[in-house]
């Protein structure tokens, strides 16, 4: 069911199932751009014996609001600290997937925190800079220029059908189907490389990748595996962006072994 709490005038909504007390080991489930945290139901339905678990929809996802202005990735992972400060957790395990394994790769790079990561959970996650091919900067280079010329006024108004029809086909499906605020926001993440940043994650780090993801290729992830100290990689084959959904039964034995492992 459904709950709202406010953070700093964000109106978010979020829900907390598994187990109850304050004494209760938390694990925070950090969402995939445009999704709503339900569903991630299942991952939390699988460690709710476990831990108190707690999922929510970030500004501008699912049932939260908006925010007035486009965020970068680092307003987010403020955003993060701000809602556990208001839930009173001092300590979490942190659960991402794509654009939440951005936020928490931010998180855990800072130098100071007002909460403490146990460990960190990366599902097909985002943070790594593609590498574009020839085909691709020569298409980004048209796009530009295109771009630029339709933007001016008086060419504008001589084909006001034609250009609206280019623009409405520009992006990728999740760039068209978001409001003008969200698509300056995720132009910020998507330009931003978090590669330097991984080697300061300190934190026991499980990496979970589908090897036909081709939103967040495997490349990406033995990247992350390289780079991060105490990190480790289990690839689920056959399976694309959205692993733990694809194969859920591997995926929850991954996860059922490694939260045995004692750090």
């Amino acid at each position: 069911m459904n709950e709202y709490i406010d953070i700093k005038g964000q109106k978010t909504a979020y829900c907390i199932s598994g187990l109850e007390g304050d004494s209760a080991p938390v694990a925070l489930i950090l969402q995939g751009w445009g999704t709503g945290y339900t569903l991630y139901d299942s991952i939390a339905k699988l460690i709710g014996d476990r831990f108190k678990v707690v999922q929510f929809d970030m500004p501008g996802f699912g049932l939260s609001d908006e925010p007035d202005t486009p965020w970068d990735v680092e307003r987010y992972a403020d955003f993060v600290c701000d809602l556990l400060a208001e839930l009173n957790i001092k300590s979490a395990m942190l659960i991402g997937h794509s654009y939440g394994g951005r936020v928490i790769i931010r998180l855990a790079s800072r130098d100071h925190l007002p909460f403490e990561i146990s460990r960190i959970i990366l599902i097909d996650s985002a943070g790594i800079l593609p590498v574009r091919t020839r085909a691709q900067l020569r298409r980004q280079k048209k796009y530009k220029i295109l771009k630029k010329l339709f933007d001016n006024k008086f060419i504008y108004f001589l084909f006001p059908e034609i250009i609206d029809d280019w623009k409405s086909k520009q992006g990728s499906a999740d760039y068209r189907s978001a409001s003008p605020t969200m698509r300056v926001t995720m132009v910020k993440a998507v330009n931003e490389d978090l590669t330097e940043l991984l080697p300061k994650i300190t934190q026991d780090t499980l990496l979970i990748w589908g090897d036909q993801d081709t939103a967040t290729p495997i490349r990406d992830a033995h990247i992350m595996e390289e780079k991060i100290p105490n990190s480790g990689l289990a690839i689920i084959p056959g399976t694309g962006h959205f692993s733990y959904a694809e194969n859920p039964e591997l995926f929850a034995n991954i996860i059922n072994a490694y939260l045995i492992k004692e750090i």
